[in-house]
């Protein structure tokens, strides 16, 4: 099979279904996004020496892989699987004991510490941009209430995996203040 089909060259893709649309639908926006996030997991993946992270984390891979296909499915179709709330639920279990791990928050923090952290703290920018993607696409076209939540939990799983390899490398956090004027 070749990797090029020349099919998009007039600026269209295909969705799952069969439907063409032009590559800038907020559809495939959206998936474009979350392709980004698993992408910059994957660079999380490949500098991550802790097993328990990297587990989780391709995981979330394979799931991403789930979501993608179904905001990329047509309107009126249904995927074959689904992002649901036992995927949510999940996320939220591993926020509440990775969280555990790290001191309580007392403030904001400023992105980096480990190049560990610093990469998840990217996953989780980019986490965040597929999320507002997606709540533009539900605007306009049904979402499933579960892949908009399963976003919202990654992101802020993310931040605490970062916190939690900031931790585990001795990297101080930098506390945000406020420029003095």
């Amino acid at each position: 099979m070749k990797l090029y089909t020349k099919r998009g060259d007039d600026g269209s893709t295909g969705l799952i279904g069969g439907a063409r649309v032009s590559k800038d639908d907020p559809r495939v926006v959206a998936c474009g996004h979350v392709d980004e996030t698993n992408a910059a997991i994957g660079m999380v993946v490949a500098n991550c020496n802790d097993d328990a992270t990297v587990g989780m984390l391709r995981q979330i891979q394979s799931e991403l892989f789930i979501l993608g296909a179904e905001l990329a499915t047509h309107e009126g179709d249904r995927p074959e699987l689904m992002i649901g709330d036992a995927h949510v639920a999940r996320l939220e279990k591993w926020i509440d004991e990775v969280s555990a791990e790290v001191s309580p928050l007392k403030g904001f923090i400023l992105p980096g510490g480990s190049e560990t952290a610093g990469r998840l703290h990217l996953a989780r920018a980019v986490c965040r941009r597929a999320e507002r993607a997606t709540v533009a696409l539900a605007r306009q076209q049904p979402v499933d209430r579960s892949a908009l939540a399963y976003l919202n939990r990654l992101s802020d799983l993310l931040f605490a995996l970062a916190r939690l390899a900031n931790a585990q490398a001795g990297a101080a956090e930098t506390p945000w203040t406020a420029p003095k004027s």
